[in-house]
């Protein structure tokens, strides 16, 4: 049996709010702090709902690398 994902419960608090609030995602910052919040507790790929924001910040490295 997989393991339950640590950040899923901020993972679907997004879903929710996103659809409450017509998916503008400025009125869900608040929440989306909250997953990064909890994907900065665990090592990278330990939680599949965090790999967006690891791949974001890879790409943001990568740029600020080549940048220079």
């Amino acid at each position: 049996m997989p393991r339950k994902d640590p950040c899923q419960k901020q993972a679907c608090e997004i879903q929710k709010c996103l659809q409450a609030n017509n998916y503008v995602e400025s009125k869900c910052q608040a929440v989306i702090q909250e997953l990064r919040k909890c994907c900065a507790q665990y090592p990278k790929g330990r939680s599949v709902v965090c790999t967006g924001f690891e791949k974001e910040e890879e790409e943001n490295l990568t740029r600020k690398s080549t940048a220079k």
